[in-house]
């Protein structure tokens, strides 16, 4: 079966360039605001920007696929605003691959992000560029289980889908932690240094810290902003699980896209819960 593409952008630090130290007087950074105004503007695939919470400063990133004269524009844009360029070896891409795989009709494959509902309407959301691919869902490879039709979906911009439960399927307001169940019982937002898990099909349980808030990441399909950063590792099929807390229950993001591979370790970005809520006025659980 094809799985396709979580959005993979393999990362390793690498500063490139920057004023030299005797010029930084004379050329301050621009207010934070005038920086990211003027990294709103970067559309190259490859690419991802937001605020580094250790400098404070912004920071552009790009990867091996951006070279030559897209690579010196970008150093121009960087130097413009004052913010850091950092290369990162590997390729953004989407890859679709709480925890538990789904199969849409497509053909692709994703992980559930969390159990949701509307009143005594249920549902449950996954990842924006896995349900942009198919409207029917299903619980097997086989598509013999249908669980869920999309109602909404949402990418670029945003990475979020939303699908109504149609089945008899069992839908517990838990995170699968492979195996065994950790039962949710809401939402919350994240905030740099928190120790945080993700589960998903392909890789299960991996734990790590939420490093960076506010990202944006340049996808070939486009940009995708807001987004929460973290250490902890995916691969290909994880896409659109949930980032939770375990100690508390507290479901806070679900899995947009990641680097490297749970071998050597990688990073990955999450679509924020609370957003997702919000938009379709939604609870957990």
């Amino acid at each position: 079966m094809r799985r396709l593409p979580i959005v993979a952008l393999v990362l390793a630090t690498l500063l490139l360039g920057g004023p030299p130290a005797a010029h930084a007087a004379a050329h301050a950074a621009p207010a934070t605001a005038d920086a990211a105004a003027a990294l709103a503007t970067i559309r190259t695939p490859g690419t991802a920007w937001g605020v580094d919470p250790a400098t404070g400063r912004q920071t552009v990133t790009v990867d091996d696929t951006v070279t030559g004269a897209d690579l010196a524009a970008l150093r121009t844009t960087a130097a413009r605003a004052g913010a850091a360029l950092r290369h990162e070896p590997g390729r953004l891409r989407i890859l679709i691959a709480a925890g538990q795989a789904v199969y849409g009709s497509s053909g692709g494959r994703c992980s559930l992000g969390a159990n949701v509902r509307s009143g005594s309407t249920y549902y449950f959301v996954t990842a924006g560029h896995c349900t942009t691919t198919a409207a029917t869902w299903y619980s097997d490879a086989a598509h013999s289980t249908a669980i869920g039709s999309r109602v909404g979906s949402s990418f670029p911009t945003n990475d979020y889908g939303l699908m109504r439960y149609t089945g008899r399927i069992a839908h517990p307001s838990a995170v699968y932690t492979h195996p065994g169940l950790l039962t949710v019982y809401g939402a919350g937002n994240a905030y740099v240094g928190q120790a945080v898990c993700r589960s998903g099909a392909t890789t299960g349980v991996r734990c790590g810290l939420v490093t960076a808030l506010n990202q944006t990441v340049n996808y070939a399909q486009g940009s995708v902003s807001g987004l929460i950063r973290t250490n902890i590792c995916a691969e290909p099929g994880d896409s659109g699980g949930p980032l939770y807390v375990a100690a508390t229950g507290t479901i806070i993001g679900i899995l947009s896209g990641g680097s490297g591979n749970c071998t050597s370790g990688g990073t990955t970005y999450y679509q924020p819960i609370t957003e997702v809520l919000a938009a379709y006025g939604l609870t957990i659980p």
